[in-house]
Parts: structure tokens; C-alpha cells; sequence
């Protein structure tokens, strides 16, 4: 995998997730509950914290669970709950090392069809329908993984020239739509709940 990607809108983040498997799984895992960029920002800082070019499935899922968590903790924080965060990559890692001897690129490899693939995704710690589905529509858009009916296994979010998630950045400009729309959902949602409480 080597793609060039701009979801931390950091040249040096964006490098790492666009050439490590397990950096864009990482990213994606963070991606709740803070901005998109912070995110992804995510696996650069925490390789930069253990000293590392890359991210490694084997070394973190062995880290002591409270080192791990102080080294997501450390200023800057890596995500808003780095703690429960730190839990959450571990639980990941641990599951890559046990079903994929830690090739996290081997979630993907050879899959024969999108829902095979949403399955596997599903099947990842922290990994909800939703967050699969939308990590599946950034393979298929960005990364170069496009098994026969991925757009329909991604859902909404395989939607070609769709500004819904993090899988349609690939700028400034396009973080700029997705952030409307997110914002647009928001509204709808919390209008929807005004007219139904």
C-alpha cells in the first residue's frame, strides 16, 4: 500500500496512513468524538511517541496496557479519551496479531466480494456497522481495494462523488463539504428529535 492520501490535512500523517495498513485502521479506529484530522493525526504521533517509522501490530497488542494508555496521554492527547482510546487500539492490535498474525493489510487481501470484506471490517474490536462501512468505502475510493460490490457492501458511503465521510477527502475543499453535511445530518437528526420528544 502506498497511496497518497490527505485525511490528517499533515504531510507527514497523511504519508504514514497512505503507506501503513495498520496506520489507516488505527485512524479510522480514533475517528469518533473528535475532528476527523485529529484522527488521523493519531498514528503518526503515536509511532513518533514509540520511536518508530511504522505502526506494529505484534509490539503494541504487547505493551503494557498503562504505559500504552500514558503514551496516548501525553500532551497533545492523541484523542479526547485517550485511556479508553489506548484500550480500544491494543483491543485491535491484539485481534490482528491473533487472526491475522498482525498483517492488518491480510483484513483485505483476497477478499472475493465487498461483503466479505464489510464483514471482516465488522468483525475488527471497535470496528460498528457503520465504521466499516465507511472504512470500506476509503479502500475502494482511495486506497486501491475494490473487491466486486464494494460500493454496495460501503452503503451510502461507497456513493461515487458523495462528500458523506472521511473516505471522500481528498483536500481541504472536500474536508470542507464533508464537515457541512455532517453538519447538515446533525441538524436533521436533532430537528427530527424536537418534532418526535
Amino acid at each position: 500500500m502506498d497511496v497518497t492520501v490527505h485525511l490528517a490535512q499533515d504531510p507527514e500523517a497523511d504519508a504514514l496512513l497512505g503507506r501503513s495498513p495498520l496506520a489507516a485502521l488505527v485512524g479510522m479506529l480514533l475517528d469518533q468524538q473528535v475532528p476527523m484530522e485529529w484522527a488521523f493525526k493519531g498514528p503518526r504521533t503515536i509511532a513518533d511517541r514509540l520511536g518508530t517509522a511504522d505502526l506494529d501490530a505484534h509490539e503494541i497488542a504487547a505493551m503494557d496496557p498503562e504505559a500504552f494508555a500514558t503514551l496516548l496521554s501525553e500532551k497533545p492527547a492523541v484523542h479526547r479519551y485517550p485511556g479508553s482510546m489506548a484500550k480500544r487500539v491494543q483491543q485491535l492490535c491484539q485481534y490482528l496479531t491473533e487472526h491475522y498474525d498482525g498483517d492488518p493489510e491480510a483484513v483485505w487481501r483476497g477478499v472475493a466480494s465487498g461483503a466479505e470484506l464489510l464483514k471482516r471490517l465488522e468483525d475488527l474490536p471497535g470496528f460498528g456497522r457503520q465504521k466499516a462501512q465507511i472504512f470500506l468505502a476509503l479502500l475502494g475510493k482511495q486506497l486501491g481495494v475494490a473487491p466486486k460490490g464494494w460500493r454496495e457492501a460501503a452503503g451510502a458511503y461507497g456513493e461515487a462523488k458523495s462528500f458523506r465521510s472521511v473516505a471522500d477527502i481528498t483536500g481541504p475543499e472536500s474536508l470542507a463539504k464533508v464537515r457541512a453535511h455532517k453538519q447538515e445530518m446533525k441538524a436533521a437528526a436533532k430537528a427530527a428529535k424536537a418534532a418526535g420528544g
